[in-house]
């Protein structure tokens, strides 16, 4: 079995609290897990769009400004 390597990502305590509230219910196990969770999803998504991941875009912050509004983050 391949050993996964972790790193830390800090967000705001209000966040962080309203994501585990959000979370409830899901088979979300964790913060953490719905975190990478997003993350894939955002990436896995520019990459299917044939978009070069590093390279962002207006379209690209616009995007991930309305998914977060729908989230209910912003």
């Amino acid at each position: 079995m391949e050993k996964r390597n972790f790193t830390t990502v800090s967000i705001p305590q209000p966040l962080a609290d309203k994501t585990k509230k959000f979370i409830e219910g899901t088979g979300f196990t964790s913060l953490s897990s719905f975190v990478e969770y997003l993350l894939r999803e955002i990436i896995s998504d520019k990459a299917a769009k044939g978009k070069d991941s590093n390279r962002k875009t207006n379209e690209d912050v616009q995007d991930l400004e309305d998914r977060l509004r729908r989230l209910g983050y912003m």
